[in-house]
Parts: C-alpha cells; sequence; structure tokens
C-alpha cells in the first residue's frame, strides 16, 4: 500500500510496518506477483512482492546466510542443489560460495524477478547467475517437483509467504515430492514466516513435514526486515544424526571451507534450533 512517500507493508491486517520511499524504481503487476522497488535511506533498496517485503539491501545477508549455510555445514558432503524460487539471487550466491557444489538447480516462477533483481539489486547475486554449475528452470516449484525425475542433496525453498503463488509450497503435498527426490542424507529447509504473527501456518508447516520426516525442527534468526519477531526457518530430514554434530566438529568444517561470514558462525548455527518455549509450547500441541 502506498500513502504519498509511505509505503505500508499489508501481510499483517491490523498492524505492520511502513518505510519512507525516497524513490520508487519500479512498480508493475503482471500474471504472477504485484512488484515494487523503491529507495529507503535506512534499508537501501527494498523490494517487496504482493504488499510483503521479500529483501533489502541492508540485511539481506541474515536471510541468506542461515537458510543456506545451516544445512550444508549440518550435512557435510552436498553436492546437488535445489533451490525453488530464490530470484533475488542471494541464495544462490552463497550457495556458489561452496566450491565443493558440483550442480544447483533453481526453480523460479517469474523470470521478471530474476531479471529485476540482476538490474536492481546486483550484489544480491554477485554475477553467480553466470556459474556454469547452475540451472534455472522458469516453472511452478510444485509442479517442477511431481514431475522432475532429478535428486538432490538439499532442497531450499526461498519461496514468497503462503499467499497467491506462494500457497503451494507449504502444502503437504509439496514437502511429499521434496522428500521422495532427496538422495540419502538429503536435507530440506525453506523459509516459515515469523511466528509471532504467522503461528497458524508455521504449526501447519510443522504438522506437513511431520508426515514426511523423521526430523522435524525449526531454527531462528532475528532480520529487522521481517516484521514481528523472529525470523523461522523449517527443517526436515530423514538422518536423526546430522544434527548430532558437536560444535568443534562443526567448526572443523567450517574452518576447511576458509569461507567468511557477515552473520554466520558456529555458535549461531547451534543456538539457532534453540527456540523459546512459547513456540516450543505452541509447536507440542500440533
Amino acid at each position: 500500500m502506498i500513502n504519498e512517500n509511505i509505503w505500508h507493508e499489508k501481510l499483517h491486517r491490523h498492524i505492520g510496518q511502513y518505510f519512507s520511499i525516497d524513490k520508487i524504481l519500479y512498480q508493475k503487476k503482471n500474471k504472477y506477483h504485484d512488484i515494487i522497488i523503491f529507495q529507503n535511506s535506512i534499508m537501501g533498496r527494498i523490494m517487496a512482492i504482493d504488499g510483503v517485503v521479500q529483501t533489502t539491501e541492508k540485511d539481506e545477508f541474515i536471510y541468506h546466510e542461515m537458510l543456506t549455510h545451516v544445512p550444508i555445514f549440518y550435512h557435510g558432503l552436498i553436492k546437488n542443489v535445489l533451490i525453488v524460487g530464490g530470484g533475488d539471487g542471494g541464495i544462490l550466491r552463497e550457495i556458489c560460495r561452496h566450491n565443493s557444489i558440483e550442480n544447483i538447480t533453481m526453480v523460479e516462477i517469474d523470470l521478471n524477478v530474476i531479471d529485476l533483481c540482476k538490474k536492481f539489486f546486483p550484489k544480491h547475486s554477485n554475477n553467480t547467475y553466470k556459474d556454469p554449475r547452475l540451472k534455472i528452470i522458469i516453472d511452478n516449484g510444485l509442479n517442477f517437483i511431481k514431475t522432475t525425475k532429478e535428486k538432490f542433496d538439499l532442497i531450499i525453498s526461498d519461496s514468497t509467504d503462503p499467499i497467491g503463488c506462494g500457497k503451494d509450497l507449504f502444502l503437504s503435498e509439496f514437502y511429499f515430492y521434496c522428500k521422495n527426490h532427496l538422495l540419502k542424507n538429503g536435507i530440506f529447509v525453506g523459509q516459515n514466516g515469523v511466528f509471532f504473527l504467522q503461528k497458524n501456518n508455521i504449526n501447519q508447516t510443522y504438522k506437513n513435514l511431520k508426515k514426511n520426516f523423521n526430523d522435524v525442527s525449526f531454527y531462528q534468526a532475528t532480520i529487522p526486515s521481517y516484521y514481528g519477531g523472529i525470523m523461522m526457518f523449517s527443517w526436515g530430514t530423514d538422518n536423526m544424526d546430522l544434527r548430532k554434530i558437536n560444535i568443534k566438529n562443526l567448526q572443523k568444517r567450517i574452518k576447511h571451507t576458509k569461507l567468511a561470514f557477515n552473520y554466520y558462525n558456529s555458535k549461531i548455527h547451534i543456538s539457532s534450533f534453540y527456540l523459546p518455549e512459547y513456540i516450543i509450547n505452541t509447536l507440542d500441541k500440533s
């Protein structure tokens, strides 16, 4: 919603955040999305889809590092990755930093999102759309995972919220097909919104994941541009031992890559799975 030089996020009916607009860089509605990209003096460039903030220049690194490196370092031997969504390129950038990864498939429903983010958010992808390991498929994520014959070590669902096109990527059916297209020890992770304001959606995700995976959990990060508190990431795998690695061995895996991060580290990694009681109590009842 735009009122003169103020943009109001409309994910939540009665409360929400406001951003001042220094300049509108792009605004258009197509058959998939209603997209606006604008400049803000604090957060830099901001992209919102269907009235909901998707990414900002200022704090994107928190989201992309946590959704990528947590499963990669817990697994330890990931070679083949599927990104569902992720058209801004941030997840792709972080995945491409791992030289050990051999194949990356990105399924994005809207090619326009990729093109816009290459233009307005070039640091998100950091030229990784040119990486020879990458294969881009323009398709609905659910349709792709139902029909593909490929299998993956890691599936990352970097979707919009469960409204509009994003609804399909929170269905039990989607998780079922993801499970069936994971290799042995494979991991599924996805963005799952802010628990304090999207409790019902996250409870439903928990139920749907438990139908399909042996080890189901959530981990967290606080990301300023996602209104309402703790941002939740869903976790699903059939290998109950992956999350039992101790911090010293985790640190060895991280050190071996010689990668540096702006948010992620071994202690953040381990502690992100320790959830507040109000979340634990709600999930236990679901």
